[in-house]
């Protein structure tokens, strides 16, 4: 897939020639931006470039990859109202725009949500903001609403597959396991027990996801 990366030309990471940022000032603002970033969030995470972009580490990375002191996790940062969450990056197979959510008769869990068509599968949509107890205060402020790109993601472990809506996805950032935290005591019963840890990142606190906790909590609310 290819496409005019203007904003790294003539955009704020260019030289800021561009015209369309009298009116839209920032290149996140802007339709062309939004558009190819609909173009690239539609394509499949392929598993297999993941593993490959580890192996493709320099030297020195890859000596901090297995330094016990140096060692990091690769984690997929999105964002659900003001929280900033990671999961696992192996268990992410499709990150999907936003589409119709199917409501289910007699649902057992009010964290599920539906099923959504997903290229042609029926997959059961949970949502994490109920799940975790913070569905009370999903607004986010002004400026990240601005800026977010609602999306799906589409998760799965073994046989089990799942989808999740979020309001912003920041992308795969590897996070040094010396940086992980107990999570707070402050957190509600049920984060705490879908919450491994958290870590600092840029200047805020995201929380690092128990993808086994999910999944589990799923089959139960589905049983």
């Amino acid at each position: 897939m290819t496409f005019d990366d203007c904003w790294n030309r003539i955009g704020v990471r260019g030289d800021s020639s561009c015209e369309r940022l009298t009116e839209y000032v920032r290149c996140l603002n802007c339709p062309v931006f939004e558009a190819a970033a609909a173009k690239l969030l539609e394509r499949p995470i392929p598993l297999v470039d993941l593993s490959l972009h580890d192996a493709q580490t320099s030297p020195h990375q890859q000596r901090q990859q297995h330094n016990p002191q140096g060692a990091t996790e690769s984690f997929l940062i999105f964002r659900i109202g003001r929280e900033w969450l990671a999961l696992p990056t192996p268990i992410f197979k499709r990150i999907v725009q936003t589409r119709p959510i199917h409501t289910l008769p007699h649902r057992q869990h009010r964290a599920v949500l539906g099923v959504v068509n997903v290229q042609g599968d029926l997959l059961v949509c949970l949502s994490l903001a109920h799940l975790l107890g913070f569905e009370t205060d999903t607004t986010a402020g002004d400026d990240q609403a601005r800026h977010g790109l609602p999306r799906l993601l589409v998760v799965s472990r073994a046989e089990e597959h799942a989808v999740f809506p979020v309001d912003q996805v920041d992308g795969v950032h590897r996070i040094a396991v010396a940086t992980f935290c107990p999570p707070p005591a402050t957190l509600s019963q049920a984060a705490a027990a879908h919450t491994r840890a958290v870590a600092p990142w840029r200047g805020m606190t995201v929380g690092l996801l128990d993808a086994d906790a999910l999944f589990d909590t799923l089959n139960r609310s589905l049983g």
